[in-house]
């Protein structure tokens, strides 16, 4: 976790000024998201980054834990939460593994841009899938380079031999998938604005 902090601590304020990179793609992704949400829900979301997509979500459920890396992320989550007044999301600087959440405790878990990320991918999703309740969702939104890019491997470990990428895998939408049906999960929803874009899914517990 302290290379991976140190990476995203060190961009972290040019990270919070860039644009969204598909406006209307994250719209789309809010608007699923939230038919799912309901008022009395706990929820977590892992690599929240700088907070905006917890702070958006907020008035949609009860409470909502965001970790992160990156303390110099969440200090800038922190100061957005403030300017909006959002007072039910709760800003922790940690990494899954590290949690202590009881089995079948949270109704929802949120992993956007972040299973890429992980070294064990694996690992994080059967932790979340251990959290949630019966029932209760996973939504993940995974740049899975690896359906049109395969060749990046190589430049993902020169780049972070050098220190201009993070720690990135190399995955195929199918790959993704078949680690979470392979955790327990169904798919109950999928979507990729295109051949390019990160995938979408709400993978649910079964009840």
């Amino acid at each position: 976790m302290v290379q991976a902090s140190q990476f995203w601590n060190k961009i972290a304020d040019k990270y919070s000024k860039q644009p969204i990179a598909d406006e209307v793609a994250y719209q789309k992704k809010l608007a699923v998201t939230r038919d799912y949400f309901r008022t009395e829900m706990e929820v977590l979301e892992i690599g929240c980054g700088t907070g905006g997509t917890a702070i958006l979500h907020a008035p949609y459920v009860k409470h909502i834990r965001a970790i992160d890396f990156s303390a110099n992320m969440l200090a800038i989550a922190q100061d957005r939460a403030e300017a909006e007044h959002i007072h039910n999301v709760t800003f922790e600087q940690a990494a899954i593994e590290d949690l202590d959440i009881s089995n079948q405790s949270l109704d929802a878990v949120l992993g956007l841009s972040i299973l890429h990320l992980l070294r064990d991918k694996d690992a994080a999703i059967t932790r979340v899938y251990k959290m949630l309740k019966p029932g209760g969702f996973f939504v993940t939104s995974t740049v899975c380079i690896g359906n049109t890019m395969s060749w990046f491997k190589l430049i993902a470990l020169i780049g972070r031999v050098l220190g201009f990428l993070p720690f990135v895998q190399v995955l195929t939408t199918q790959e993704l998938a078949d680690s979470l049906i392979q955790a327990g999960f169904e798919l109950d929803y999928q979507w990729q604005p295109s051949k390019d874009k990160a995938v979408f899914i709400v993978a649910k517990k079964p009840a």
